[in-house]
């Protein structure tokens, strides 16, 4: 066998590897900070209480730490630079320190046992990693518990992670995480003195292309089973999951987690959706697998109908999921899981369709408007899982009156036009045919009254169809020549400045905006107004066809045609009759962005906040946080107590640590020294617990949109 003479690779126990004596770790001035956030601790924190109660030969691999000796001008020769694993090395030691500091008085012993892990045999002043000079006296204070009470408001990530493993370890289950610790391993690559530290580290951290959310799924899912159990899994489930949903495997994942948990998944700059599923699904036996994988399965189906309306049998509701994907894929959680419904028999065909009509008109509106559609759909999942009266409660809330419709129509540039006008012109078309029908039915004594000014539903595939394909017109064109009439009298060259602004503003409002078959299109192609009004006239489809009863073609004409048409908008794309509520844009607390660390601007992140029909001066997570567990420990303490006692925090009945506290009563104490994304989780969190999550919101600041 060949031998390496430039790198020793060898696998070892991690906590028996640092209590070696002849460990000592210094970080090299070139590493970045130390960035592990509360997530990532979350997450090692529960990957160490699973390997704790699993059998005893059963370990948990946690990479690979390179380093390489010291150099000739250290004052130690035992020392090892830390190239690669500073990040976790270091969480390491500051949950052994929470460790150490929770049981160092009553349990001597172990107390002894991971001290070895932390400090130098020959110097118990000092720790056995040596971070980089700009944080180690931060670092070191945490660690030996010597940070002084003019500290206590000091903010670094040591101290929130090392706060947090305080919270979450109780002294009664410190032995139960030693042993998970104890069971941890690694790859040690030492390099000798001729080795490239850099390019090594490159080819670690660079080699191939890191796996995706749903391959980690994948893996997670299939990972402790046997041969023949992950052959079942992957050839009856996984297959089909893959071969309905095709390329869009990873958002099918993301869009089912939203709608299974009625909260966001994040997905920028973060595995967001496999962790996610790992918390949704922390231990999964293989009858457990079998049934969730059946059910994954199932909604992958009704997936690819949404993908591909096509395979729908139905044509009606195969029409309403291709009116639906002209919006994007944004709503899917929702309609997938009343697709599954449907599909199944549980939900009635005329109850699905209007499921999917509310979320077109909720869309269209909002969009016409001028408002956003991200971040709505967690709450509406939310609300079709408590009731469907809550659904259309929910969907109103954050509908645009007719009233602030009409307005936006006037000025606005149509969204979706061809969409638009396809369901106008089909409404156009029923609202004409029922109209001829009332008045054929009027000789019939016995006949029923109909309301020829409510369209009947409408099918565009019915009643344009057969029409072929249909161009967008542009009545006056976005460029008009310069001989281009709108009268046959006087000649774009000869308009005012002004006027031909404000035809030029106009040109793409609903009003100017009309479908032409396509042979007709191409007469229609460049000529003045009178001229194309002889072709609209041939023209089958019905919000067509009347302009050839316009004489002159102008600002005012379109005004008019906009006012007409905007009345059949409201009625096809309707706002559910309920209550008016204006909600000033504003986001559930359930759907706030969780940020990362303290971001520039966090201080103005909200111009206010609404706390169950109050209006709070609150602007920034922290402030929140803090009002939000002194008002529930007035209005809903044991609610308090039990998110409390089940998160590990954050309000204790002693200031166990050094730190930023503060008080609720005598014998109860806020911890206020957490990162903000915590922070923001446990506001969400004790809502939920006290049942106000659905009656508060945030209201963001110019900044905190854009942060």
């Amino acid at each position: 066998m060949v031998t390496a003479t430039n790198v020793e690779a060898t696998a070892v126990n991690t906590i028996r590897w640092l209590g070696d004596p002849g460990t000592t770790i210094v970080v090299p001035v070139y590493q970045r900070q130390y960035r592990w956030d509360i997530g990532g601790c979350e997450q090692l924190l529960g990957d160490i209480r699973a390997v704790s109660d699993t059998h005893d030969t059963h370990t948990h691999f946690i990479g690979s730490i390179l380093s390489t000796a010291a150099d000739a001008d250290a004052t130690d020769d035992s020392e090892l630079v830390l190239i690669d694993g500073q990040q976790r090395i270091t969480t390491l030691m500051l949950l052994v320190a929470a460790l150490h500091h929770s049981i160092k008085d009553d349990d001597p012993e172990l107390a002894a046992e991971l001290e070895r892990v932390l400090v130098r045999e020959n110097d118990p002043n000092r720790t056995k990693l040596r971070p980089h000079r700009a944080w180690a006296e931060v670092f070191e204070s945490v660690v030996l518990d010597r940070r002084s009470g003019e500290e206590a408001f000091r903010e670094s990530r040591f101290d929130d992670n090392y706060a947090f493993f305080r919270s979450q370890v109780r002294p009664d289950e410190v032995h139960r995480i030693w042993r998970g610790l104890q069971k941890l391993e690694h790859v040690a690559i030492t390099l000798g003195a001729d080795a490239n530290a850099q390019q090594i580290f490159e080819s670690l951290n660079s080699t191939g292309e890191p796996l995706r959310d749903h391959e980690l799924i994948h893996n997670y899912v299939l990972m402790g089973l046997s041969h023949a159990e992950q052959s079942e899994i992957e050839e009856q489930f996984w297959l089909p999951i893959e071969q309905n949903t095709g390329e869009s495997i990873a958002s099918f994942w993301r869009h089912y987690l939203v709608m299974i948990t009625g909260r966001e998944v994040v997905v920028a700059g973060e595995r967001g959706v496999y962790d996610a599923f790992r918390q949704e699904f922390p231990r999964l036996d293989i009858d457990t697998l079998r049934a969730r994988a059946a059910e994954w399965r199932e909604y992958s189906e009704a997936y690819r109908a949404l993908l591909d309306p096509s395979v729908e049998p139905d044509a009606e509701v195969a029409e309403q999921l291709g009116f639906l994907a002209v919006f994007g894929r944004a709503m899917y959680p929702l309609v997938m899981r009343a697709y599954r419904e449907y599909s199944r028999g549980e939900l009635p065909k005329a109850a699905f369709v209007e499921l999917v009509e509310q979320v077109q008109s909720l869309l269209l509106r909002r969009t016409v408007a001028g408002l956003k559609n991200d971040r709505l759909v967690a709450r509406l999942c939310r609300a079709r899982a408590e009731s469907p009266e809550a659904l259309v409660h929910a969907i109103a809330r954050i509908m645009p009156s007719d009233d602030r419709v009409r307005v936006a129509l006037k000025f606005s540039e149509l969204p979706h036009p061809s969409y638009v006008l396809t369901r106008l012109a089909a409404a156009a078309g029923a609202r004409a045919e029922a109209a001829a029908n009332a008045r054929t039915d009027a000789t019939t004594p016995d006949a029923a009254v109909t309301d020829a000014h409510t369209p009947a539903p409408a099918s565009a595939r019915l009643l344009l169809g057969p029409l072929g394909p249909l161009d967008l017109e542009h009545i006056v064109p976005l460029s008009p020549g310069d001989s281009w009439s709108g009268d046959g009298v006087r000649e774009w060259a000869d308009y005012s400045d002004d006027e031909q602004n404000s035809h030029r503003a106009l040109a793409q409002t609903l009003g100017n905006l009309a479908l032409l078959e396509r042979q007709l299109a191409d007469r229609a192609f460049d000529r003045s107004y009178p001229e194309k009004r002889e072709i609209y006239g041939e023209s089958a489809v019905p919000t067509t066809t009347e302009l050839a009863e316009i004489p002159a073609w102008n600002t005012a004409a379109i005004a008019a045609r906009t006012a007409r048409l905007t009345e059949l908008f409201v009625t096809v794309w309707a706002r559910p009759a309920v209550v008016v509520i204006d909600d000033d844009d504003l986001t559930p607390v359930l759907d706030a962005i969780k940020r990362r660390g303290w971001p520039r601007g966090w201080e103005r992140e909200w111009d206010y906040v609404e706390y169950r029909g109050e209006h709070w001066e609150v602007y920034d997570v922290k402030y929140l946080f803090n009002r939000v567990f002194k008002r529930l420990w007035a209005d809903s303490r044991q609610s308090v107590v039990d998110f409390s006692a089940r998160r590990g925090g954050p309000v204790y009945d002693s200031q166990a640590w050094n730190g930023h506290w503060d008080k609720l009563d005598d014998d109860h104490f806020l911890y206020m020294g957490w990162d903000s994304k915590y922070m923001l989780t446990a506001v969400q969190g004790v809502l939920d617990e006290a049942g106000f999550a659905s009656e508060v919101f945030v209201k963001y600041s110019y900044f905190g949109a854009v942060m």
